[in-house]
């Protein structure tokens, strides 16, 4: 009994000693750009927290708790309060990293 000589594949088979056609090529190239995109495009529609918590900040700034205390102390980044956690925007952090920059 002779071995067949392909590999299957999901759709069907595709034997070890086949063409490739330019339409075969041009196939695969679209069915990869579309698995790419399908892949990539939730990474993308991932959109960023508007309000961030003090831990998230710290992080994100690399400073200490005393320091970002500081911060709401003298106003230089605004929050709001719930509760006992506190909040952060982050279009007020962009804000003031802006107006931080050296000249």
């Amino acid at each position: 009994m002779e071995k067949e000589n392909f590999r299957a594949t999901g759709e069907r088979k595709i034997y070890l000693n086949q063409l490739i056609t330019l339409g075969d090529l041009d196939q695969f190239k679209t069915d990869l750009l579309d698995e790419l995109v399908r892949i990539i495009q939730p990474a993308q529609q991932v959109q960023a927290k508007s309000w961030l918590k003090s831990s998230d900040v710290r992080k994100l700034l690399g400073i200490s708790p005393g320091t970002l205390q500081n911060l709401r102390v003298n106003g230089t980044l605004p929050f709001s309060k719930i509760g006992s956690i506190v909040y952060y925007k982050q279009e007020d952090i962009v804000k003031m990293l802006e107006g931080s920059k050296s000249k």
